[in-house]
């Protein structure tokens, strides 16, 4: 009998392609699109996964006013004076590969910033530049790895010990904050499917026990230059711990000496630990659902938990991939069931796949650094700030769940309500009427004039050429726009009732002719503008734009 996840095999469409590219990656521009159409899609996905970078480049300092500008920082004594602004920049490198251009797309990022809202570690509670910057980097190079290895190293990351107090778990002052997010967030989740509890108050402990003794160097030490990882087998419960049926009743032995130079008593007991975790028949479908709804669909039915979350969990925890995730998100990223018609549109888009990805399509490059690090600072905070409005700071999660349409009821649903709706047609405006100037010659926006004049056969030849048409011109604003098309009724009244105002079509090639004719003219230039921004400001903000 066929599944759901079964290979996808026909040819990419460029429907399909661009549905493949807004949902692996933050937002297609039209030439990637152009690009992947016709691929299969264990071809296209192939391509997203190889073409990732890896390699993060160090964050530079990109206050103009100072003799450090454009030059890198990390390595320098630790600035506690400067380290929100510091940490603020080094954000932007990992916004920066979210949006760039330049290179082939891959679906790195995107499944990074999933990670990252997985194991949340927030900057504002973090603090140290230097730590965040490191936790960036983890869950970057682990995005498409081992989830075993992704667990243990995020468990003894810099960052996160300070985000959840690890480093106040001591033998005999317990922290259970970490054990109880390990198992409720990281691993297992706080229910099954049908709402059975997963783990006891107990297994925390347990748990809490087992995480004892692990702590970090020079956090916020000014003067400092490098920071580390410890554990110390004083400060480390050696007891043996007991785990309950949740866990097939468990015993993980205590150990009480590292050997010189290693955290091995710690480092034992934390690899014991996980494996427990990974072997709860939950885990690996907690871990799959929220995969599926990240790319798929936000809503997980009885069915699809049955015909595609089981099953990709039972591959996922099996022998033969031991919890790689690369060749779970192929599986995922190739199904039947990913490009399904009833999953096409069928996501609001979260902040970041809206501006990020208008970005992207519309062609807004990232300025260069080191040279051009101010219009860099002005780009970032333009999409770092839009983003935080809408209630998706980059690193900034309301609490260790992450952000709330991806844990809260109605998931993707949220990212619009009645504060967010107003700042998307904020983003829009600033796409119409581009007020901002990065540098002379470079202003964010839509030049809606040159689109439509370059769309335009043989400008100047006004007698010898027909004009371009309402119909040409709406066919190419909304191509590739929408994740699914408009009906015709849609396409006559955005013609008509928006662009035209209700007077006859044929009044266009008389403004545009007119245009050709004589385009210095302010009055023949501002009508046509004023035409064309009310088009696309309409289409912007139509309710079609903000699903992916």
């Amino acid at each position: 009998m066929p599944s759901p996840l079964d290979p996808y095999t026909q040819p990419l469409t460029a429907q399909t392609a661009a549905h493949l590219l807004r949902r692996a990656t933050f937002g297609p521009t039209k030439a990637e699109i152009t690009a992947f159409t016709g691929l299969t899609a264990q071809q296209a996905v192939f391509q997203l996964i190889t073409n990732a970078n890896y390699t993060l480049p160090e964050p530079l300092d990109l206050d103009e006013n100072l003799p450090t500008t454009a030059q890198p920082y990390l390595n320098l004594p630790f600035n506690a004076d400067r380290n929100f602004i510091l940490g603020h920049y080094a954000r932007f490198r990992w916004l920066e590969m979210m949006t760039t251009q330049a290179t082939p797309p891959s679906l790195l990022d995107k499944l990074a910033l999933f990670w990252q809202n997985h194991f949340v570690a927030t900057r504002n509670v973090v603090g140290d530049y230097r730590f965040m910057f490191q936790y960036i980097k983890l869950v970057r190079n682990s995005a498409l790895g081992n989830f075993r290895t992704f667990v243990i190293n995020m468990t003894k990351e810099p960052a996160m010990l300070r985000f959840l107090n690890g480093d106040e778990n001591q033998v005999g002052h317990p922290n259970e904050n970490y054990a109880r997010e390990l198992q409720e967030i990281f691993t297992v989740g706080v229910t099954d499917f049908a709402g059975n509890r997963n783990y006891t108050e107990d297994d925390v402990k347990a748990a809490a026990k087992v995480l004892t003794g692990w702590s970090h160097t020079n956090y916020n030490e000014p003067g400092s230059t490098t920071i580390s990882t410890t554990f110390t087998d004083s400060l480390h419960d050696a007891t043996d711990k007991v785990f309950s049926a949740h866990y097939a009743n468990t015993v993980i032995r205590g150990r009480a000496v590292s050997q010189p130079g290693t955290h091995s008593a710690g480092d034992a007991e934390l690899s014991d630990l996980v494996d427990m975790l990974l072997r709860h028949p939950q885990c690996p479908r907690f871990i799959c659902r929220k995969l599926y709804r990240w790319y798929v669909n936000p809503n997980v039915t009885p069915t699809v938990e049955t015909t595609i979350i089981e099953p990709l969990a039972d591959f996922f925890a099996s022998p033969a991939n031991n919890f790689a995730i690369r060749p779970v998100i192929e599986k995922l990223l190739t199904s039947q069931a990913f490009f399904d018609t009833a999953n096409l549109g069928a996501m609001i888009k979260s902040p970041a796949d809206l501006i990020i990805g208008a970005m992207r399509f519309f062609e807004q490059p990232v300025p260069a650094l080191p040279t051009d690090y101010v219009a860099y600072r002005k780009y970032f905070d333009f999409i770092y700030y839009q983003m935080d409005s809408m209630q998706m700071g980059v690193l900034e999660q309301p609490t260790v769940f992450g952000y709330d349409p991806y844990y809260q009821t109605g998931f993707s649903k949220l990212w619009i309500n009645t504060t967010t709706i107003g700042l998307r047609g904020n983003l829009t405006d600033a796409f119409i009427w581009r007020w901002l100037e990065l540098k002379p010659g470079y202003t964010v926006g839509i030049d809606l004039l040159g689109w439509v004049t370059r769309l335009q056969p043989n400008f100047t030849d006004v007698g010898g050429t027909p004009s371009i048409t309402c119909v040409d011109i709406l066919a190419e604003f909304t191509r590739h726009l929408y994740a699914t098309g408009l009906s015709m009724a849609q396409q006559d009244f955005v013609i008509d009732t928006i662009m035209m105002q209700g007077i006859p079509r044929l009044s266009w090639t008389f403004e545009w002719n007119n245009y050709r004719r004589n385009p210095a003219d302010p009055g023949s230039r501002y009508g046509v503008l004023w035409r064309l921004q009310n088009l696309m400001k309409f289409l912007l903000r139509m309710a079609e734009y903000h699903v992916c």
